[in-house]
């Protein structure tokens, strides 16, 4: 049995433009589901369905083939219907699974017990559905509750079942057949119809402006914090993300954050033209990304006990001697040194020595400081 996936990717998206070469997250969307297909190892071929040869390109790159559809089965007009019969007449195979790409969190385990379930059972049409457990009506009439009734706790309302459709899965001969009869095939017509349900990401569906812009949050998301730990709010603690805010709380003065970001910057020059016996600060740098300061502080000066949720920070120290307090143990650090803090442990830094101390902080604008009670 030869089963296929088809990966259907119009060039002239309307609602979004371009929406299947659109960088996500720094990668062509059509992408993340061709890595996807590739790592579930269940298909005999893979395509891209496009009448673009730029989707072309991208499915040579990704290591998959290329199905160019005609001119007219990619217009506003044409159907799903259509363009996966033009697909089964000219491309042979038993079982046809159509991914979107639209779908970009769908995983290779999705897709292969999607696929699995395709084959061992006797669907002639498997439709990749969400199980959303909440009232819904339908023309004004109650579908799942009963309007004269108290309403039960969501987990137990009767789900409704919305097509996900990232995910479709159909036996030719049967696609056929109803397209045939029917002029259509897609939902299944004549034959055994069952559904697989998706869950969590995989249920996003990009059809506007801002899913592309959720997605992309998604993206970030699942990039820096697959094995993340739920944080909970503690009674007690302060949680404060203003820098300067910081700054000052923290005794630093004299701040300078207006001229940062330039192409050079000798950072030696900027200690130099600075007092060296006042504690001071100056931004270099202050981006979405990252924030580099320099921190001029005397001894016995610092911040306060804090951690990060959120973000890993580091540190590197350009003049002087610094302590930090990290989780009970204190470090010793010198002219030269760098010094990385992961996330959530708790730290204190005091400048040492016998003269000023300047270390470059590198961090965030946004990241929360969170100090604990005792503090």
């Amino acid at each position: 049995m030869k089963v296929v996936a088809m990966i259907p990717a119009r060039f002239g998206s309307k609602r979004i433009p371009k929406k299947n070469i659109r960088l996500l997250n720094g990668i062509p969307l059509i992408s993340y589901i061709i890595r996807a297909a590739k790592e579930a190892k269940c298909f005999d071929e893979i395509y891209v369905n496009s009448e673009s040869d730029i989707l072309g390109e991208i499915a040579e790159k990704e290591g998959v083939k290329f199905y160019k559809r005609r001119a007219e089965l990619s217009t506003d007009s044409a159907t799903n219907d259509e363009f996966t019969q033009d697909f089964m007449n000219n491309i042979k195979c038993d079982v046809l699974v159509q991914l979107l790409p639209t779908s970009p969190f769908i995983r290779s385990h999705d897709i292969l017990k999607f696929t699995a379930t395709m084959l061992s059972t006797e669907a002639d049409t498997l439709v990749s559905v969400t199980d959303q457990q909440i009232e819904c009506v339908y023309n004004r009439q109650p579908v799942n509750f009963d309007q004269k009734k108290i309403s039960p706790p969501s987990q137990d309302v009767t789900p409704v079942q919305p097509y996900a459709c990232g995910m479709m899965g159909w036996k030719t001969s049967n696609y056929l057949a109803n397209m045939d009869k029917y002029k259509c095939g897609y939902h299944g017509g004549d034959g055994d119809i069952h559904f697989y349900t998706v869950s969590g990401f995989a249920t996003v569906d990009i059809d506007n402006e801002s899913d592309f812009q959720l997605a992309e949050v998604t993206a970030k998301y699942l990039s820096n914090n697959t094995n993340s730990e739920p944080k909970y709010y503690a009674s007690g603690e302060i949680y404060d993300a203003n820098r300067l805010r910081v700054l000052l709380e923290d005794g630093v003065t004299n701040n300078n954050m207006d001229n940062y970001n330039q192409e050079v910057v000798s950072a030696r020059e900027i200690i130099a033209k600075n007092p060296s016996d006042k504690c001071w600060s100056h931004t270099l740098i202050n981006s979405k990304s990252t924030c580099a300061t320099l921190i001029a502080q005397m001894p016995g000066e610092g911040n306060r006990l804090h951690y990060h949720s959120d973000w890993d920070e580091w540190w590197h120290i350009m003049k002087g001697e610094w302590e930090w307090f990290v989780e009970g143990e204190t470090l010793k650090v010198k002219e030269g040194d760098i010094v990385f803090i992961e996330r959530n442990k708790r730290h204190k830094i005091t400048a040492a020595g016998a003269g000023q101390a300047i270390r470059l902080a590198v961090s965030r604008e946004d990241v929360d400081h969170i100090y604990p009670e005792e503090v």
